[in-house]
């Protein structure tokens, strides 16, 4: 919950001019609903930089104030939506069904969720890791079509490692993300489950992040607090592996 529309035009004035357009990544920012029209106008003719929602409602339209669908937002010009942060999870109570159904409304709307797991810090001490992912990644899976299965993206966000300045090791991200590659063998296949990027974010830094890409099995980088610095930003969107 940063940024207004103001100031989130001033972030991308800021940010454009620090990070040259690249054709060999994607970059992804999820401004707040109301900064939702200023930032895709700040990034038109800048197709390597696309913008996302925070979150979204699965109905379609009716009596939920204060909700937004994924075809409205759709319609706004957002092409992503996250589902499942762990802020949304934790703060907010949202279960794995309703993670499950934002997803399945977010695709249906032709948008491309990016769904969030992790566990806990009690979950981790408890050797809980694979179980934890296996439900909530599950929960997914199990309300998606197995051809809507390849048009999502993943983000392992180990919630200890969150706002915290604690994040995972480099080998605590790859064994995370293997389980997760490992499930989606089950729908895709081993060659369909790696075509799936899966995402590491949790207290992601400019000094940590080329550590952090460079892991095996990590394809990119869901970043928090410091994506609100635009330079800072911009350092991390350019790191390479």
């Amino acid at each position: 919950m940063y940024k207004g529309p103001v100031a989130t035009a001033q972030f991308f004035e800021a940010f454009l001019a620090t990070y040259p357009p690249h054709d060999d990544r994607t970059v992804i920012l999820f401004p707040p609903a109301v900064s939702l029209g200023a930032a895709v106008e700040a990034v038109r003719g800048r197709p390597d930089v696309h913008i996302g929602v925070q979150n979204l409602h699965w109905e379609r339209e009716g009596a939920f104030t204060g909700e937004t669908s994924a075809a409205m937002a759709a319609e706004a010009g957002a092409r992503f939506c996250l589902a499942g942060h762990s802020e949304r999870r934790h703060t907010f109570g949202e279960s794995d069904e309703m993670v499950a159904r934002k997803t399945a409304a977010a695709l249906d709307a032709g948008l491309i969720p990016v769904v969030c797991v992790g566990e806990t810090l009690e979950e981790r001490r408890a050797g809980r890791l694979e179980e934890v992912l296996d439900r909530q990644f599950g929960a997914v899976l199990g309300r998606l079509a197995e051809e809507q299965v390849g048009s999502i993206l993943l983000a392992y966000e180990p919630v200890w490692a969150i706002g915290t300045g604690v994040n995972a090791t480099p080998e605590d991200a790859s064994a995370a993300h293997t389980v997760l590659r490992r499930r989606l063998e089950e729908p895709l296949g081993r060659s369909g489950a790696h075509d799936i990027p899966i995402l590491y974010g949790g207290s992601v830094k400019p000094d940590n992040a080329r550590a952090l890409i460079a892991a095996e099995g990590v394809d990119g980088l869901l970043v928090g607090g410091a994506s609100l610095d635009p330079a800072g930003f911009a350092r991390i969107a350019q790191v390479d592996t």
